[in-house]
């Protein structure tokens, strides 16, 4: 199987490497999360001009990738940066929006919305939503909360879930509505990772326009963006590790002990060794889900990989940690970011220990 780019990507791939080697440094991150957005913006509308939302949608859609092989280009590039950028939260609202059929134009374009879905009791389940959403006569009367809402602070608007009816944990019932800032309270704080996210309060009531698709039809819809979002950020944990090797191996050429390299003890190269295979495992499982994001098994190659690249970004970073020694815990070394970074990814969208469970839960019901 032929596994090297298209041309168009690998184009993509160069330009967006060049641009961000020569624009983002650690500081520049660490002053970015300090402020109101927990990006810059001016950083946000070059990557826009290069057309970085476009790639995450058809030429249907009013883009120019939209396949996983595209999302995996893009995020593995902003992942070797450590780059935090809204670009996650364009996948799950263009899923969701087109799901509904409406137009992604303005996300393409550079659009910000934020999805708030995830509950303070809900953990990793989509099906828990609490956040209940009632007809009345002037519209919708939506009351509840909504945790770790990622980019939320910057966002023009916002998804939300909602369940319209039946049961708690019923998969039935979710609708999606579009609400504004100002209907709803934000807490916003900056994330270890880098970027901000906020916890939101909503009590207000809502136009009847501000339902999105179908009531109670929005589950399929969110498996399917968050699929293509878990995808995004695997790609996005493998550029970090492979950042995170680089540093490591330089590291290693450079530092002396005995009068040679510590890069020449046997010992080193073995560890550096198990780093670099897990590294190439990693992305055999990245290439592998990205290639099945369309597929019927779509959902179990999603939590095998996510299971695979939450436990070797745990072992990359606690093998650059004890190789590089007291240097490594240090933030001021760009190696503390990217362990932060990575250790936060794997809490999002569900943890190893969550998707061991999903990936066994699936398996035997396929083979039942």
């Amino acid at each position: 199987m032929d596994f090297r780019l298209t041309e168009e990507r690998q184009m993509l791939q160069d330009a967006l490497r060049r641009f961000l080697a020569d624009t983002v440094t650690p500081e520049g991150i660490v002053e970015a999360t300090g402020t109101a957005t927990g990006f810059a913006p001016a950083l946000w509308e070059q990557l826009t001009e290069l057309g970085l939302p476009g790639a995450m949608f058809t030429e249907e859609q009013g883009g120019f990738g939209g396949a996983g092989f595209d999302l995996m280009v893009v995020f593995e590039e902003l992942g070797r940066a450590g780059l935090s950028v809204p670009l996650v939260e364009t996948v799950l609202s263009g899923a969701l929006l087109d799901a509904a059929g409406m137009p992604v134009d303005d996300l393409a374009g550079g659009q910000i919305l934020a999805l708030a879905h995830t509950e303070p009791a809900a953990r990793y389940d989509l099906n828990r939503v609490d956040t209940r959403a009632e007809r009345t006569a002037e519209g919708w009367r939506v009351i509840g909360q909504k945790a770790v809402v990622h980019h939320a602070p910057a966002a023009k608007a916002i998804l939300l879930t909602a369940r319209t009816s039946g049961a708690a944990d019923a998969e039935e019932g979710i609708s999606l509505f579009l609400v504004t800032p100002a209907d709803v309270t934000l807490r916003d704080y900056p994330l270890q990772g880098g970027g901000r996210a906020a916890e939101l309060t909503i009590d207000a009531t809502l136009p009847e326009s501000a339902l999105i698709g179908p009531a109670g039809t929005a589950f399929d819809a969110l498996q399917t963006a968050h699929a293509r979002a878990t995808a995004a950020l695997c790609a996005e944990a493998l550029g970090m590790m492979e950042t995170v090797k680089t540093l490591t191996v330089d590291y290693l050429r450079q530092r002396r002990q005995f009068g040679q390299p510590i890069g020449k003890f046997q010992a080193l190269q073995h560890r550096m060794a198990d780093v670099l295979i897990e590294i190439e495992q990693a992305r055999s499982a990245v290439i592998n889900l990205c290639g099945n994001l369309d597929g019927p098994d779509r959902d179990l190659h999603v939590s095998a990989t996510k299971n695979l690249i939450g436990r070797t970004a745990r072992l990359v970073v606690e093998e650059a940690i004890q190789m590089h020694g007291g240097i490594g815990m240090t933030m001021e070394y760009a190696l503390g970011h990217f362990a932060k970074r990575l250790t936060m990814v794997d809490h999002r969208f569900g943890d190893t220990d969550y998707h061991l469970e999903r990936f066994i839960r699936q398996a035997k019901s396929r083979a039942s």
